[in-house]
């Protein structure tokens, strides 16, 4: 699950100049999304690597079209499209001692979905209780700007088992590339919002390690 929302801080120096072609190109792609229950903002270009913004590639691969293929080392997570081609987006992954690699299926996906952190994570950050409150399944933090799932989640289970790991959103666009979660991979609202509309329920995904 990921680090509640606000525990990574944005450096100053993190800005890099945009190439005025880049920023044409992702002008629409990344522009605040309208018709959502709550607002998602622009994304600032300048905050994010420019080799983490989608893009469409060819790639090598033997899994169907429709597979979610998470590479955790290189910080990206590939749509199978077919014919060598696949969509491209840049993520966050588990930071040291937090990583999570396997085989699993979407089970569950929800819009804005409410978040509810497990016992442990809940132990190791004190001040995360107070951010909590009852929900309809347990302790949770409902849907919202400040949920740290975002505008989508996708939830990965193995078989009858959830595994707690999920893909989502974030409003921390400036961690993509980063090991920064707890385990869970983490896109740019925009880019989770794209993904959600092309995965099935049930689609497989699979996570390769981050250790070389």
């Amino acid at each position: 699950m990921p680090p509640r929302s606000g525990t990574v801080e944005r450096p100053d120096n993190l800005q890099r100049p945009v190439d005025p072609a880049i920023a044409r190109q992702y002008a629409a792609v990344y522009a605040p999304v309208n018709g959502e229950p709550f607002a998602v903002p622009g994304v600032r270009l300048s905050d994010i690597d420019p080799q983490y913004l989608r893009k469409r590639v060819y790639i090598e691969t033997a899994e169907a079209p429709g597979t979610i293929i998470v590479n955790a080392q290189d910080r990206f997570l590939y749509f199978v499209e077919g014919g060598g081609r696949a969509i491209r987006y840049g993520v966050g992954v588990g930071r040291q001692g937090f990583g999570w690699s396997g085989v699993a299926n979407v089970k569950n996906k929800q819009e804005w979905p409410d978040w509810y952190p497990p016992k442990e994570m809940i132990a190791r950050q004190a001040d995360l209780r107070r951010q909590l409150s009852e929900l309809q399944s347990g302790l949770g933090m409902p849907g919202g700007p400040r949920n740290p799932l975002g505008a989508r989640a996708m939830y990965l289970w193995q078989g009858n088992k959830d595994t707690l790991y999920r893909i989502h959103g974030t409003f921390e666009p400036w961690t993509i590339g980063q090991n920064v979660s707890s385990g869970c991979i983490r896109m740019i609202n925009q880019d989770v919002i794209d993904l959600y509309e092309r995965v099935p329920l049930g689609a497989k995904v699979v996570v390769l390690s981050a250790r070389s």
